[in-house]
């Protein structure tokens, strides 16, 4: 059963874990004036086949807004007109809503205000050349101060292959830390990436007063090689890039767009 709470414009979406539901059927993106999804909130959720699901219809009064994503605006948390993604090789264009990313930051409030990561995996459908990333999945985890891992995967995967989705990513906070990728973030989107070129990474970092969140993904060739090498685990160094390139850049393939349905599965 879906629960619908309605307060002017403010639309509440819930799902309550002990009902099933039908299989979910992928929207594609449209313009729709209609209506704007505003919050969400999300109960837990226990695995069945088909999986519950919990979603949001974000559509915007304008019409949909599609902006390119590289760095960060220090101030406002918007991207900016920088390209900083040199190195690597084309990709396809991944588009994904902004309101997704906010409402994994509220989800993580409680981990977040104790100082542990939280970390969720993100799926995607491909439609005429572009990806879109609209499921986000958060599974059982174990986090630190600086480390999450995920556990009982099959679980994930088990979501991803009801959907048909491609693993396009993931997302992460940084509860008390600068928005980077750590050692251990590069080995995680190195697994990613060697999957799926397209695939990056999500840093949110709350507390970092530069740049609230980042959108980044191995350099390719020479990041990709230099962890594919790599045997070490835990935090450590990586050598340098033998063309002096970085080692990871930020996404110049990554579009927020606001006309985006997304689903949110949290199985915490």
């Amino acid at each position: 059963m879906i629960n619908e709470e309605r307060a002017g414009m403010e639309f509440i979406y819930s799902m309550d874990s002990r009902t099933s539901c039908s299989p979910f059927k992928f929207h594609y993106p449209t313009i729709n004036t209609a209506s704007k999804c505003c919050h969400i909130t999300v109960h837990t959720v226990t695995q069945s086949s088909p999986s519950p699901v919990i979603s949001c219809v974000e559509n915007v009064p304008q019409g949909a807004r599609v902006s390119h994503i590289t760095a960060t605006d220090s101030e406002h948390g918007h991207s900016t007109s920088s390209n900083e993604s040199t190195t690597s090789k084309v990709l396809q264009d991944v588009h994904i809503s902004m309101r997704l990313m906010e409402h994994f930051l509220e989800l993580a409030k409680d981990n977040t205000d104790n100082d542990l990561e939280t970390c969720g995996i993100l799926g995607a459908f491909l439609e005429k050349g572009t990806f879109y990333a609209t499921t986000l999945i958060i599974p059982k985890q174990e986090s630190t101060s600086g480390s999450c891992q995920a556990i009982n995967e099959e679980e994930v995967f088990a979501i991803q292959n009801e959907h048909s989705l491609y693993p396009v990513g993931w997302i992460h906070t940084h509860p008390s830390q600068s928005c980077f990728m750590s050692s251990v973030d590069l080995h995680t989107q190195y697994s990613y990436q060697a999957m799926l070129p397209e695939a990056f990474a999500i840093v949110m970092a709350p507390t970092d007063t530069s740049r609230s969140y980042g959108m980044f993904r191995l350099s390719d060739p020479g990041g990709m090689s230099v962890l594919k090498e790599c045997q070490e685990t835990g935090f450590h160094t990586h050598k340098e890039v033998e063309d002096g390139s970085p080692i990871y850049e930020h996404c110049s393939n990554v579009y927020t767009n606001s006309n985006l349905r997304f689903e949110i599965f949290d199985l915490r």
